[in-house]
């Protein structure tokens, strides 16, 4: 599976970024059992510069989208370096926060950026249960942040290493 992401994302002309460090006191993702639980994942693109501010009043529907998109760039970077795509057996879940404007109720399409994403590079592994919610702030000011649960197959027990660099 792994080397058929990775043609995907060529396919796809796409280029993950580092895996973004941590802002605080957690690691990037827990693995218990056969879950990976991803902590959040925001719209930083790899050049280290933030989508920013609320949809529907600073940002486009459309922008909105493009920085789910720029989230879920920086979750495959880090199911990458700390998981490995092959240990992928299934997208469970994705919980997106939307910070959005008051009166903006597109939520779901905003959030459509980052699934569809997940979909065109891991086709049906990517199929997931999703909430969209909008949300007053953001860290950082982020338009999108991203919670990802992953069913894995650990029939290997090879895992990169937790520094993301083995």
């Amino acid at each position: 599976m792994s080397s058929s992401v990775e043609d995907r994302l060529k396919q796809l002309n796409l280029i993950l970024p580092m895996p973004p460090k941590p802002a605080g006191s957690y690691h990037p993702v827990m693995i218990a059992n056969s879950m990976a639980f991803l902590s959040g994942q925001v719209s930083r693109d790899g050049q280290g510069v933030m989508i920013a501010g609320k949809v529907g009043k600073d940002l486009t529907l459309e922008q909105g989208k493009d920085a789910a998109r720029v989230a879920a760039l920086n979750v495959l970077s880090v199911i990458k370096n700390f998981i490995g795509f092959e240990k992928v057996e299934k997208f469970l879940r994705v919980s997106g926060f939307v910070h959005a404007a008051p009166d903006f109720y597109e939520i779901p399409q905003v959030m459509n950026g980052a699934s569809d994403l997940f979909l065109e590079v891991f086709g049906e592994k990517g199929i997931h249960a999703r909430s969209a919610v909008g949300m007053n702030s953001l860290p950082m000011n982020a338009a999108v942040e991203l919670e990802v649960t992953l069913l894995l197959n650990l029939s290997s027990s090879n895992f990169p290493s937790p520094s993301g660099r083995g």
